[in-house]
């Protein structure tokens, strides 16, 4: 099953579904499942040093014998150490990886370098320029922190990887007025997060509502889970996700072949997501 793309605004092409290797996988052993991501159909793959796991994350590529030019790698930049930059940081990263590069590489969390976040942007810029990652983006920026680093940028961003889902979907407004305005591609982690994390809120009755519906239509099983994927694919938003089930990871790559949600269908998740303003990370 082949993944539809985004294009970024550096012209690179990034698959609109991605398999990440944190939370349940956070300072785990992540190669089984990588691997098993990849057997099942991912082909881009969300890594981040934070998650201490990027060793068996580039143990799983090997093992699943896929040719590097067809997958795409992330990584992410944690805090710097005394004396290191972003380039530095990514150089141990590709060593830990087994990689000659990563498609993109992103600044993590914005408060791990504050005062600083200019000078990392330029690092950021020379591992793009040198093709140690061949895009570069950030992750839980707001708009202070994009235009913080866009003064004397050279590179854009190319992504924002932050929390999205009907509950902060209202908060959100203002950054993703921000992407549209520079073309940066909006990422999502814990797009299911209501419906697992927080159930029986004001989500839930439309989702189900919605889930029956399209469930009829397509004359095969749609899950909640599809539902809120199909939202984010249909906002044009890049999902991150997770699982160690290869059914559950067939079943994140079937939105592709689930309806579209009608105009009205969206805004009533949106509605129903404003009744309730409820982050389940921290930065």
């Amino acid at each position: 099953m082949s993944i539809s793309t985004l294009t970024l605004n550096d012209g690179n092409k990034v698959p609109w579904m991605a398999f990440g290797t944190g939370t349940a996988l956070f300072q785990q052993d992540a190669q089984n499942a990588v691997t098993t991501a990849i057997a099942n159909g991912f082909t881009h793959l969300d890594g981040a040093q934070m998650y201490e796991n990027e060793e068996s994350l580039g143990a799983g590529i090997k093992e699943s014998g896929m040719p590097r030019s067809a997958l795409f790698v992330t990584t992410k930049l944690h805090r710097l150490q005394p004396d290191q930059t972003a380039k530095s940081a990514l150089q141990v990263s590709l060593k830990m990886l087994g990689l000659d590069y990563v498609d993109l590489y992103l600044v993590h969390v914005p408060g791990h370098h504050t005062g600083q976040l200019k000078e990392v942007w330029k690092s950021m810029e020379e591992c793009k320029r040198e093709g140690l990652s061949k895009s570069i983006g950030v992750s839980n920026f707001e708009v202070e922190h994009l235009e913080e680093i866009l003064e004397g940028a050279e590179f854009l961003p190319s992504v924002n990887q932050v929390e999205i889902h009907p509950y902060v979907w209202k908060s959100l407004q203002p950054v993703i007025a921000f992407h549209k305005q520079h073309n940066i591609v909006t990422s999502s982690f814990g797009g299911l997060s209501p419906l697992f994390r927080a159930p029986g809120g004001p989500l839930d009755p439309v989702i189900e509502k919605i889930r029956a519906r399209l469930e009829s239509t397509r004359g095969e099983p749609v899950s909640v889970g599809h539902v809120l994927n199909k939202w984010l694919e249909q906002n044009g938003i890049l999902v991150v996700t997770t699982s160690s089930k290869a059914d559950r990871m067939r079943e994140y790559l079937d939105t592709a072949n689930v309806p579209r949600l009608t105009a009205e269908e969206i805004e009533s998740i949106e509605n129903a997501g404003a009744q309730r303003h409820q982050k389940f990370f921290s930065n």
